[in-house]
């Protein structure tokens, strides 16, 4: 017989201040926590010291602080080291802190397209640490979960594991300060790597709203960043477009509790950018565009790679023409594509007009959601992708060795974008299938014995499509010739292929639309 549960309200109150007595117990009696709201940005961030860790929110120009970056610009505090995916664009988010020299280290997964970032990292005036996305997310959360360490696949193999990436160069181009090496340990016959969690001593992040106890709610993919950032750092520093009375945000509808929070700040005049303003223009039936050779090309191994869609599945295409992918999904069929920054549901570009700057996928561009669709933060979306519910995942290559490994993300002392979410992808239990050109400039091998570039992965990829043919690759016994293009022969193919490769006894016709 279960036991009754009592307790008189005077019992109650001297057990109450029992355990709030600081003698028996250290639980805090302070209300330090409890968030400040302050009128600008230049007050909430006026004690933040140079050589503090900024763990900022936000993924390309989507759901970032604006006006708390530009308070830092203004403030002139230097040797910054910024947790970020990003840095922004040369004149737009983190880049103005680039730009004034205030940044010492990033810590990030993806260069992209900020030049600046680039040239600051090449010539060796700007330290950076290319993380993972899907570790970078993981390891901010951890930090905020009181989880000093964990062990991800991600990166095993690579040099993220060895150690010795470029994190500053030296003038004449040689690396004057390498990454360390990370541990390894092996579980249930797979392989991983550890890696240590992230804290900051201030978080910046963005919120669509916050009430007045600093519950923030978040807008679409704005979550991104945000949400882990905020929960990682000694002091959070909430900027926000809407200030409301406690209960006008649902409490199921909180994506980061109040206690998360210390300072809540209104921000003003967004500019919300958006960095690749992508449409769905109406076709005009007079108006047929001739196609270049590479459109024809590329849409040609797209087509190929449509056809490995299954109804029902859940995939993720990765920047640039794997994405194209998604125009050939079969009549009748439903793909969830699923994007890292934290959407699963894609839809169409928008129409002109219907754009919205809250709204972008893993390659910064515009896009809409389908019915039954979701938002969530990048830690989640990286849980999903490592934890195998991802099905298929289509991404580019620069090379690929003949048993699977992949290099896509930098040309050493030339070229680095970052591997954002790459590593996390083909490191994950999915169908993993490179889509690419056969041969680089000048008929250079991509297709080599191998690799001869920082490896993505190690014995990854399933199948490689390209205008040729297409490859399905084993990673003990090879490649083997599936199908040919039409009009492309075997000895194209050997020439063309810097490496051998078994032929299979049903070849046939490059299946295209």
């Amino acid at each position: 017989m279960a036991s009754k549960l009592w307790c008189s309200s005077s019992v109650f109150r001297r057990f109450s201040r029992s355990i709030c007595s600081p003698k028996a117990y250290r639980f805090s009696t302070s209300t330090s926590k409890l968030a400040k709201f302050f009128d600008n940005a230049d007050d909430a961030i006026s004690d933040l010291p140079s050589n503090s860790t900024l763990l900022v929110g936000g993924f390309g120009l989507c759901g970032i602080p604006e006006n708390l970056i530009g308070a830092l610009r203004k403030s002139g505090i230097k040797q910054l080291t910024c947790v970020s995916n990003n840095a922004g664009v040369d004149d737009f988010g983190l880049g103005l802190l680039l730009n004034t020299r205030q940044i010492k280290r990033m810590i990030s997964s993806y260069v992209g397209e900020n030049a600046e970032f680039a040239r600051q990292y090449m010539s060796g005036e700007l330290e950076v640490e290319l993380t993972p996305q899907g570790t970078l997310a993981e390891r901010v959360r951890a930090g905020g979960a009181g989880i000093p360490a964990f062990f991800t696949a991600t990166g095993y193999g690579t040099l993220v594991h060895h150690g010795g990436a470029p994190i500053k160069y030296n003038p004449d181009g040689s690396i004057a300060i390498p990454s360390k090496p990370r541990e390894s340990k092996e579980f249930q016959g797979r392989n991983y790597i550890m890696e240590e969690a992230i804290t900051g001593d201030f978080a910046l992040v963005k919120a669509w709203k916050a009430d007045k106890s600093g519950n923030l709610t978040f807008r679409k993919s704005a979550r991104n960043f945000n949400a882990p950032m905020a929960k990682a750092a000694k002091i959070t520093i909430a900027e926000v477009e809407e200030i409301v009375e406690n209960g006008e945000i649902p409490a199921e509808d909180i994506h980061v509790p109040s206690v998360y929070v210390d300072r809540v700040v209104k921000g003003e005049n967004y500019e919300k950018r958006i960095e690749r303003l992508t449409l769905t223009k109406d076709n005009d039936a007079c108006t047929v565009e001739a196609k270049s050779p590479g459109m024809e090309m590329r849409e040609r191994i797209i087509q190929r790679a449509a056809k490995e869609f299954k109804d029902d599945m859940y995939a993720n295409l990765g920047i640039g023409m794997p994405m194209l992918a998604s125009n050939y999904i079969p009549e009748g069929m439903t793909v969830h594509l699923q994007s890292e920054n934290g959407i699963l549901g894609l839809g169409p570009f928008p129409r002109p007009g219907e754009e919205d700057p809250d709204l972008i996928n893993a390659g910064k561009e515009t896009v809409t959601v389908i019915p039954g669709s979701s938002y969530f933060s990048s830690d989640e979306s990286f849980a999903m992708i490592r934890g195998g519910h991802i099905d298929l995942t289509i991404l580019g290559a620069m090379q690929v060795s003949q048993f699977g490994d992949i290099a896509n993300y930098m040309i050493p002392g030339k070229m680095v974008k970052g591997m954002g979410g790459a590593m996390d992808l083909v490191s994950c239990p999915s169908k993993v299938i490179v889509t690419m050109e056969h041969e680089a400039k000048g008929n250079k091998h991509k297709i080599l014995e191998s690799c001869t570039l920082p490896l993505t992965g190690t014995k990854c990829v399933n199948m490689i499509i390209t205008e040729k043919c297409v490859f399905d690759v084993h990673p003990e016994n090879g490649l083997t010739l599936t199908e040919l293009c039409p009009g492309v022969s075997i000895q194209d193919i050997q020439t063309s292929t810097g490496c051998g490769f078994e032929i299979s006894p049903d070849l046939k016709e490059m299946e295209i639309d």
